[in-house]
């Protein structure tokens, strides 16, 4: 029976891929190892959230203006100070910099000696900006500063969120979410040998210069994000369909590079299946509890196998999506456009337009 249950004001939309990835390590713990993880008693291939976010956020930066992309630093102070020499460039050096550590000591920020925050913090430029002209204008008021670092977050911030530990009014809630990958099947770990001669040597000397090894995997594997459109809408309003597309495509395209020129590993997406739903957002990663066996190859079994838990779920608990897109049925930009118009016409819904 096809359940037909609405939530109001709920959208998200839901990004599941399938995408095969030769011998490689392109995520690696502390001891130098592919990532792993035990899921459905067997050990799978893992890439891990951050490593994938990583890629994503440097995508964006292709893909969108400086003042659209974020900066996560501890040189708060530097892009401060360069704020106030764009917005009057009669302000010298030294007093620029004075100026950015007093806007961020009245906006609460602590700094050292130096000028550096403790921690890391998200940062966007229209922020700098703002806490730059609060600064010329020698305000003294701690709300307006901290009302400045609320205001106007980039794009990947209010994808990704922030946390400020120090001050937790100045969070962002992240509107988007991304699983770490594991493979739709187990993995055994494998080791490459190596030797490097030395180019120098004589006919007469034998041996290698190096000896080392490489860990590494290959694997199918399965990946998955979604992104709360009404908590992105909350922050970026119009902005937003053009969020969706960037970490949409960005997700797609974007690769972990690590050990990357010693693999070549580099592939997309075999199978994508992207849903806009109105319920909740469905992690389908359940298809492969049972790792699928590699008689003839992972990726087709592992795409029926979705498939046909995406339409047990559906008709046991979930709703069934409001939309779906499928790649192979349209290409990376019909699937785009289309996502983002049924997005914008979701949001003038809800506000009754």
């Amino acid at each position: 029976m096809e359940r037909k249950i609405r939530m109001k004001n709920n959208l998200y939309v839901d990004i599941h891929v399938l995408q095969s990835v030769p011998p490689s390590c392109i995520n690696r713990d502390d001891t130098g190892s592919p990532k792993t993880a035990k899921y459905g008693g067997v050990v799978r291939a893992r890439v891990s959230s951050q490593a994938w976010k990583h890629e994503m956020r440097k995508m964006f930066k292709e893909m969108l203006s400086a003042e659209e992309v974020g900066v996560r630093t501890k040189k708060v102070s530097q892009m401060i100070a360069s704020a106030v020499k764009e917005i009057d460039s009669n302000i010298e050096e030294e007093k620029a910099d004075k100026l950015a550590l007093q806007a961020m000591g009245t906006a609460g920020i602590k700094t050292d000696k130096d000028g550096l925050s403790p921690v890391l913090i998200f940062f966007s430029a229209a922020q700098a900006k703002a806490l730059a002209n609060l600064a010329i204008q020698e305000s003294k008021d701690k709300k307006e500063y901290q009302n400045a670092l609320k205001m106007a977050p980039s794009m990947d911030m209010a994808l990704f969120g922030r946390m400020v530990a120090a001050d937790p009014s100045l969070n962002f809630d992240a509107a988007s979410q991304v699983a770490h990958a594991i493979s739709t099947h187990a993995v055994h770990n494998e080791y490459d040998y190596f030797t490097a001669v030395d180019d120098l040597l004589q006919d007469e000397e034998s041996g290698a210069g190096h000896l080392g090894t490489v860990e590494f995997n290959s694997a199918t594997l399965y990946r998955y994000a979604t992104v709360n459109i009404m908590e992105l809408q909350k922050n970026l309003g119009a902005q937003t369909e053009t969020a969706v597309k960037c970490f949409v495509e960005a997700f797609i395209k974007a690769m972990p590079t690590g050990k990357q020129n010693t693999f070549a590993n580099r592939t997309l997406p075999d199978f994508v299946y992207i849903t806009l739903r109105t319920d909740q957002p469905v992690n389908l990663v359940g298809a492969f509890e049972k790792q699928v066996s590699g008689v003839n190859g992972y990726l087709e079994e592992s795409e029926k196998r979705f498939k046909e838990y995406a339409d047990t779920i559906y008709q046991k608990f979930a709703c069934p999506p409001e939309k779906v897109w499928e790649f192979g049925e349209m290409n990376i930009l019909q699937i785009l456009e289309g996502l983002t118009f049924e997005i914008k016409e979701k949001i003038s819904e809800s506000r009754g337009e």
